[in-house]
């Protein structure tokens, strides 16, 4: 049997890395090595700011021989800047997919959505219980922090999913990234999956989500001999 990849989690704005944990634990349980980075551009009010080139190093720099790199929101934009040629499949979970030119915020038509906040630097978040967490028991609204405004304004100088295969997860009750606009970016995957889920299914369903990643990157096995 090949030696497994390693699934390298990246999370979208404002969160962190603690947002895998649940799928993480799952994965790991399967017997996948899993390893997860915190970007950059998501950092204290006070903090440095940091912008989406940033965050795409420190993914390149988590990057260590034969890897799956899922991709959550606006992960899916420094994933695809950032993919090495150790990259094997990318996953895009509820993500944006660029292309060449392309950044978060002319991909949201170059107007903000009525639930940021910009203040100077940094963007807030407004609203996550129903922007991102409308189907979580419990929402982790209070670990979300503020988001540079420069990752949402770099644009996209290397497109990754042109060379290396990728599967797009939709997920169809999403309040933060509208399941057309997800279709219609779905259509630059490999191929694509779908989840009855929010914006969040690492929280909402990670079995689920689990059950998508291994199927994608895990080689087809051979059927057994037939008695007959």
């Amino acid at each position: 049997m090949p030696e497994r990849p390693t699934l390298l989690l990246v999370h979208g704005a404002w969160h962190g890395s603690w947002c895998w944990n649940p799928l993480r634990a799952l994965l790991e349980s399967n017997g996948w090595r899993v390893d997860v980075v915190d970007l950059p551009s998501v950092a204290p009010q006070d903090a440095p700011r940091h912008g989406m080139h940033d965050d795409a190093q420190a993914i390149r720099d988590a990057i260590d021989g034969p890897t799956v790199v899922v991709a959550h929101s606006y992960g899916g934009i420094p994933a695809t800047q950032a993919a090495t040629p150790d990259v094997q499949h990318l996953i895009y979970v509820a993500a944006f997919l660029p292309d060449l030119g392309d950044s978060l915020l002319n991909m949201v038509g170059g107007t903000p959505p009525p639930w940021w906040r910009t203040e100077e630097d940094v963007i807030h978040a407004l609203t996550p219980e129903t922007v991102f967490f409308n189907d979580v028991a419990d929402p982790p609204a209070d670990r979300l922090l503020p988001q540079s405004r420069q990752a949402f304004t770099d644009e996209l100088t290397e497109a990754a999913w042109r060379t290396t295969p990728s599967t797009y997860v939709i997920c169809e009750k999403d309040n933060a990234i509208p399941p057309f606009a997800q279709e219609a970016m779905a259509g630059r995957a490999t191929a694509t999956e779908r989840l009855d889920a929010g914006h969040s299914p690492f929280l909402s369903c990670p079995q689920e989500l689990a059950a998508i990643i291994e199927n994608a990157v895990s080689p087809p096995r051979r059927p057994f001999p037939s008695s007959a």
